[in-house]
């Protein structure tokens, strides 16, 4: 491959890493992202509207996901010097509610490397499992990232 991003990735496991859902933060996040449904921000709305609890915004399981030393290591790791990198997307799957005081484990892996042989570019995918302190699966993200060549 012209970029030098050996398709051997492909299959490739990420150490797992571990995250609180912190109250403040999804209040923030909400916020942030224009949020304003009552349940989102308040306790007792998000109780009286059927949730245990604050429940986390979608995409902020993303968020949660970059917390770590480096959290870009996955990139740098296929040799990739990040400065080359854009983002090419990210989707999402649900499957069960994120709610503040979960503790979520993040298990990606690398499902795959493509060239363009029209273009300059690899396009690189992880895919991300996303369990709760129950094992329970609660989201499946998968990111594509586009790799420039020098």
């Amino acid at each position: 491959m012209g970029t030098g991003i050996d398709a051997s990735y492909i299959g490739w496991v990420i150490p797992p890493h571990t995250a609180d859902v912190e109250a403040g933060r999804l209040r923030l996040f909400a916020k942030a992202t224009g949020e304003t449904r009552p349940e989102y921000l308040d306790d007792e709305a998000a109780r009286a509207a059927g949730h245990r609890g604050l429940p986390a915004p979608p995409t902020f399981a993303l968020c949660l996901d970059l917390e770590m030393p480096d959290p870009f290591v996955w990139i740098t790791s296929l040799g990739v010097d990040v400065a080359r990198v854009l983002h090419g997307g990210e989707r999402f799957r649900y499957f069960a509610p994120i709610y503040a005081g979960d503790r979520l484990t993040f298990s990606s892996r690398i499902a795959d490397i493509l060239q363009k042989k029209s273009s300059r570019k690899t396009f690189v995918v992880k895919e991300t499992e996303v369990t709760n302190q129950h094992g329970v699966k609660v989201a499946e993200m998968r990111a594509t990232i586009v790799v420039r060549e020098p």
